[in-house]
């Protein structure tokens, strides 16, 4: 009996062994076909451009010593921190919704136009005007030439029709003269850009759902900028009513073809789609802002003091304003600038270019029927 039940034992283990072996095999030609699936792939797109030229990859194993490539890299660096690099950002919503704080907060400066004009006085403007102010912000040797367009007036009329349009207009004008200093026969080593990279546009804590003007504007300026909407002064709502005021706007923005960034249809592999898909499904970001430092715990921190305690503008279990500065700068910051470049500045060019045809198409038939 005893025996019996050792070789059952041993031939259940033996079994166990053939199926993690059979298992192991199959994983190792898994990982095996799909290696040689991506150089496939990557082989294809090495040929695409050019489809009469001969291509091979050459790996690293396979190399007869060291080249250099990687210092590229390094090169690029050192090429990006010498000549610096620009960023320009707007922010869009009503007064008194906390823009000029919240940019302040984002960037740890007084980078607001409200910060940056001596003497500054709150008026509600009767139309909407667009300011711009630049700064110059150096961090560890790098530079950024930081410009924020803000747009006094928008939303507070009791008629707000059109209210978008000198914003759409603005952001075109910047298109137009970017494209016109590239069709210049002497145009300059490097085009001085003041295309709009980045709108962050404020949405009121209502806890309600998006209004008609939020709907227009969004619908209207996602085509032609990269849009990131977020909740002002999210902390006058409890963390269940920030939860449902978020999910009913991801719902309006669904439901209204609002497109805003990061696209869906812009994500290039499978990796940017897992960042960008968690980045998605906290838009709108719930923020809070202030330039103010507390001291919690014996360690100073920007923060709103209440008479029920202090808002860590930075602690993600009190907000989302570090996921709004990690996307803005930290992790998405050359995106913005590649998509405004690649994609609304791209659409923008291919349009007017066509226009010039058509108009100088029709100058030609009229020149020859004079004729």
């Amino acid at each position: 009996m005893t025996e019996n039940i050792k070789e059952e034992s041993k031939a259940d283990q033996s079994l166990q062994e053939d199926r993690l072996e059979a298992h192991a095999k199959t994983e190792e030609n898994e990982s095996k076909e799909e290696a040689e699936q991506v150089e496939a792939d990557l082989k294809v797109q090495l040929c695409e451009p050019f489809p009469g030229l001969q291509t091979g990859l050459i790996r690293s194993a396979d190399l007869f010593g060291y080249v250099g490539i990687e210092s590229v890299l390094d090169q690029m660096r050192r090429k990006t921190v010498k000549a610096g690099f620009e960023f320009n950002i707007m922010v869009v919503g009503q007064s008194g919704l906390g823009k000029s704080t919240l940019v302040n907060t984002l960037f740890k400066s007084k980078v607001s136009r409200k910060s940056s004009t001596p003497n500054y006085e709150e008026k509600i403007s009767k139309t909407v005007r667009l300011h711009a102010v630049s700064h110059v912000i150096e961090e560890k040797g790098v530079k950024m030439k930081l410009t924020v367009i803000d747009t006094p007036g928008f939303g507070d009329q009791i008629n707000n029709q059109n209210c978008w349009e000198p914003i759409v207009k603005y952001v075109n004008e910047q298109y137009e003269k970017y494209l016109r200093e590239e069709l210049n026969v002497n145009r300059k080593r490097r085009i001085p850009d003041s295309r709009v990279h980045c709108c962050i546009y404020f949405l009121p804590a209502s806890g309600h759902s998006l209004r008609p003007i939020d709907v227009e504007f969004m619908k209207r300026l996602g085509k032609i900028v990269n849009i990131v909407p977020v909740i002002a002064k999210a902390d006058t709502l409890t963390v269940e009513e920030r939860q449902e005021f978020k999910e009913r706007i991801r719902q309006d923005l669904e439901a209204n073809g609002i497109h805003v960034y990061p696209q869906r249809e812009l994500d290039e592999d499978p990796e940017d789609r897992i960042l960008n898909d968690r980045i998605r499904a906290s838009i709108p970001f719930a923020v809070v802002g202030t330039d103010k430092e507390h001291q919690v715990n014996g360690h100073k921190v920007l923060g709103r003091k209440t008479k029920w305690g202090i808002i860590e503008v930075e602690n993600v279990a009190h907000c989302e304003f570090a996921n709004l500065r990690d996307l803005l700068i930290r992790s998405h910051l050359q995106d913005l600038k590649d998509v405004a470049h690649n994609v609304h500045y791209e659409t923008y060019r291919v349009r007017r270019l066509n226009e010039s045809n058509m108009n100088l198409i029709l100058v030609v038939k009229r020149s020859m029927l004079k004729t």
